[in-house]
């Protein structure tokens, strides 16, 4: 489904991606999605030390994870 509010929107979950990440990589933390991403990757790693299973690494890949999905598929 495309959004018209993105005329540029082709469907692609990698094309949309690629270009949130290459917004993210040029502005640095001028870039919406950077402080959100960051914050949700923090969160992540506290929590993955604090889970037996779970290693601090991948708490913070999981968390950041998460929330840049989010920022690139809102819905």
């Amino acid at each position: 489904m495309t959004d018209p509010r993105r005329p540029q929107d082709n469907g692609s979950f990698v094309s949309d991606a690629r270009h949130e990440l290459a917004g993210m990589l040029q502005d640095g933390l001028g870039h919406p999605s950077t402080k959100p991403v960051l914050v949700w990757g923090a969160m992540g790693a506290v929590a993955g030390a604090m889970l037996p299973f779970v290693s601090i690494g991948l708490g913070l890949a999981a968390g950041a994870g998460y929330k840049f999905y989010k920022r690139v598929r809102p819905d």
